[in-house]
């Protein structure tokens, strides 16, 4: 249990009991939460492992049995671990699978997660027996494939609602320019330049994307903060499961705020919203004095 805690952090996660009482000898065993809602076994209570090698008698092949007594449950919020999982002290599964001294296999955790393909193929090449190598790339390849795919679609969605809200800032000058056509001459007429001109729409529109880029980051990051207890209000509310358990793998919708992200969005859409002010502006600046005061 030491030094499960340098590997894999289960002692956080226990909802009930402790992994010190898988000491040697003791046949506990510690269950992932939803494994024992399966068995419907609670702490304290006795269950029966088998392992898949037989013992060879006179009357054929007899599995191996085992009685261990539930220690502790976890629910480290993946269901697949949650639902799969059973730990026990290394010496009793020596014992139960007959390996002596021996382990059937040893599990690293780096300090960077993006350097496990690099150190599988270092060790492959170092060691001299056959093995099995395996690093989490590979283990939940069809998860993490998912969660790519799912990124680059919510970007393509995010772009096209940022150039739906560009649109509607360049509609909304458009319209500006000709309702104000006749105050438009009125100051050309007085000696405003056309740069003037263009200027004070262009600050308008600086101003409609700002507004909006406040109200937007603001609301943004407060549900990012907040996602934990808002999810969970919005299926209280319309009485449904919006992450089922064994669709996604995860019990709650994770959220890490990220301020470069952050930036790097405000920025670029800062730069959509004045991109969106040049047309309008410039058309309110062509506009000519004696033909918007004609029929004044």
């Amino acid at each position: 249990p030491d030094l499960e805690d340098k590997v894999a952090d289960f002692r956080s996660h226990m909802k009930e009991g402790s992994l010190d009482s898988l000491s040697p000898d003791s046949f506990n065993i510690v269950l992932g939460s939803e494994l024992a809602r399966a068995l419907g076994v609670y702490v304290g209570d006795r269950l029966t492992l088998i392992a898949p090698q037989g013992v060879v008698t006179p009357a054929g092949v007899v599995p191996r049995l085992k009685t261990f007594t539930v220690s502790g449950l976890f629910e480290v919020g993946m269901f697949e671990y949650d639902s799969g999982l059973a730990l026990i002290r290394m010496e009793d599964a020596q014992r139960l699978y007959r390996l002596e001294d021996r382990v059937s296999g040893v599990r690293l955790k780096l300090d960077d997660l993006f350097k496990a393909r690099e150190v599988v193929r270092q060790l492959a090449s170092r060691l001299n027996t056959a093995a099995y190598l395996s690093d989490w790339t590979k283990s939940h390849a069809n998860f993490f494939r998912a969660v790519q795919i799912e990124k680059n679609m919510m970007f393509i969605i995010l772009s096209l609602i940022v150039a739906v809200a560009a649109f509607n800032i360049v509609s909304t000058l458009v319209m500006a320019v000709t309702d104000k056509q006749a105050d438009i001459a009125i100051l050309r007429t007085l000696g405003a330049s056309p740069g003037s001109i263009m200027g004070i729409f262009m600050v308008q529109g600086a101003l409609i994307g700002f507004i909006g880029l406040a109200l937007g980051v603001a609301g943004g990051v407060a549900l990012a903060l907040n996602v934990d207890v808002v999810v969970p209000f919005i299926e209280r509310l319309l009485g449904t499961e919006l992450m089922s358990k064994e669709v996604y793998y995860i019990s709650s919708l994770p959220s890490e705020l990220q301020w470069g992200d952050v930036l790097t969005i405000t920025g670029l859409s800062f730069v959509l919203s004045l991109a969106a002010t040049l047309y309008p502006s410039w058309r309110a600046s062509r506009v000519n004095p004696a033909e918007a005061l004609r029929y004044e």
